[in-house]
């Protein structure tokens, strides 16, 4: 593995969209008990089903503490590799490499600034350097070449591209405070066309009520194919949802991708608002002294958060009414795509969903 100090997008490489080939995925495995309640028995039943459901096709590799290797490698069927690497957490979307691509199949990473989502600011735990580790680490694994983009603070899950010049990001989450606080817009901007190999960004104001990790883009918002996005609708003008959707959907409606094209815009429903119950926040321990979940706290619930694999999608439910509704638009959206949909409320309780537990990996042939 090489570390590069050059400009992915001067080496001819480029982020391709979740929907094009997949070589595989990365898990990370749940652990922190300020994160998963109960000893995050529930959360690894939730991880299982969602690497098995991705292992159908494509190769899935679970990463895992030493403290918990057995329990995963009992737990996941032998056909996913379960490998020990040490981590704060188990969000493989924020701090595992973002692959790039080039025109003749060859891949490499971007190793970025992980502060667990605001580092000393607003960030959610201290200390994430082992998670901040976990990119070199990655890319080390799978002996591929990774860009040094450690001056610059972001996580996978605040982007998402086309594949083909465009990414969309948030406005919320990017231009906060406690990551590139001494960088402009259009410093930012360019650092994400230059690093992604893209040529237009596209900025919504906010994401999902309530998501801590400063509204990223993943749970809002997702291409689905060139010119065509999935956006987090909400009918209720008392939920303050409605606003943050609706603005969302005004900035899309006026733009056009790199392409020129105008963007059709899918409509996915949220589910009904998700709270925290007093049962659950008793299975998670306090992180230096104060509780990381009180009761009736709102979740960021969203179906937008999910995983494209080769032959599927695989998608949220939280035995809501919509449910097969969102089920049904995405089943149409990806006619060629079996649609799984998993119980993920003991994913939700961590912070994310389906999307930020998992990292594609772009199709390469191995040397």
């Amino acid at each position: 593995m090489k570390i590069l100090n050059s400009i992915p997008k001067n080496d001819g490489y480029y982020m391709p969209a979740e929907y094009d080939k997949h070589y595989g995925c990365i898990i990370i495995w749940p652990e922190r008990a300020d994160s998963w309640q109960y000893g995050a028995v529930k959360a690894r039943k939730a991880f299982s089903e969602v690497a098995k459901a991705i292992s159908k096709s494509e190769k899935v590799t679970v990463l895992v503490n030493y403290e918990a290797y057995d329990t995963a490698r009992e737990m996941l069927p032998e056909n996913i590799r379960v490998i020990e690497m040490s981590s704060n957490d188990s969000w493989a979307r924020d701090y595992a490499p973002t692959f790039l691509k080039n025109d003749k199949g060859k891949i490499r990473g971007i190793d970025w600034y992980f502060n667990a989502w605001g580092g000393l600011y607003d960030g959610l735990y201290f200390p994430w350097d082992k998670d901040n580790k976990m990119a070199k680490k990655i890319c080390d694994l799978y002996d591929i070449d990774i860009y040094n983009m450690s001056n610059f603070v972001l996580e996978g899950g605040s982007i998402h591209v086309d594949g083909e010049g465009t990414i969309i990001t948030t406005e919320a989450c990017l231009l906060s405070k406690g990551r590139n606080p001494n960088m402009s817009k259009t410093e930012i901007e360019e650092k994400l066309k230059n690093c992604l190999g893209a040529q237009k960004v596209i900025w919504l104001k906010r994401g999902i009520y309530n998501d801590e990790t400063n509204e990223h883009i993943d749970n809002i918002c997702a291409f689905v194919a060139p010119g065509e996005v999935v956006l987090a609708w909400c009918d209720d003008k008392n939920d303050p949802q409605y606003k943050m959707s609706k603005e969302c959907f005004n900035i899309l409606s006026k733009e056009t991708d790199a392409k020129g094209r105008k963007l059709k815009i899918h409509k996915l429903p949220q589910p009904e608002p998700i709270y925290m119950t007093k049962h659950e926040c008793d299975g998670l321990i306090n992180f230096e002294g104060e509780p990381t979940r009180t009761e009736t706290e709102r979740l960021a619930a969203s179906y937008v958060n999910f995983y494209i694999s080769n032959n599927a999608i695989i998608m949220p439910g939280f035995n809501d009414k919509n449910d097969i509704k969102a089920k049904e638009i995405l089943k149409n959206i990806f006619k060629d795509r079996e649609i799984i949909q998993i119980y993920a409320r003991d994913i939700l309780i961590g912070g994310g969903n389906i999307h930020c537990i998992t990292q594609q990996i772009p199709y390469f042939k191995e040397t």
